[in-house]
């Protein structure tokens, strides 16, 4: 019995890992799917919220479970919008510049989030959450696709950059 409690939660973390491992699979396919890639990020969120939540309740949160979501929210939230973002608008078009961009976002999300690991928590957080970061991008991109509009792709560049330093910037927000 304590070992199906323990899976629970994991199951949650592995979805959500699964739905940043979909996103990326279809940000890949072709913009007939990148749709499809902002669901899979808005599904991994939904996965995201619960498992910590569960593991308490049920009360085998731990250091294994805190690690496996970090490593499930680098890709769900970090790599999944970034390369979604970067295969749906024209930010290959900067060449070099282009793919830091690209790198820019998860390696900032990835800092934050061993950050957040190695600090106490006291329910505020420093920086916004990668997650939220993540939810930003996502919902830019089904923005985008939902009006249909050609958007600067400096926008683009400008939010992503954004979203980076906030991730890493001394902004306290409480855990809702």
């Amino acid at each position: 019995m304590e070992k199906i409690k323990n899976a629970i939660p994991n199951l949650f973390t592995f979805s959500n890992l699964g739905c940043g491992i979909l996103s990326l699979m279809m940000s890949s396919t072709g913009m007939e799917n990148y749709s499809l890639a902002a669901l899979f990020i808005v599904a991994a969120a939904l996965f995201d919220r619960y498992d910590g939540r569960i593991a308490r309740k049920l009360n085998v949160d731990g250091p294994l479970g805190k690690e496996l979501d970090s490593l499930a929210d680098i890709i769900s939230f970090g790599v999944a919008p970034a390369v979604l973002i970067f295969n749906m608008t024209a930010l290959h078009q900067f060449g070099i510049i282009g793919y830091c961009i690209l790198l820019i976002f998860p390696i900032a999300g990835a800092y934050r989030l061993a950050k957040y690991n190695i600090t106490d928590f006291d329910g505020v957080f420093k920086g916004i959450p990668i997650t939220l970061a993540g939810m930003l991008l996502s919902i830019y991109a089904i923005f985008l696709m939902i009006v249909k509009i050609e958007v600067s792709s400096m926008v683009t560049v400008a939010l992503m950059l954004i979203l980076s330093y906030l991730m890493n910037s001394k902004l306290q927000l409480k855990k809702m």
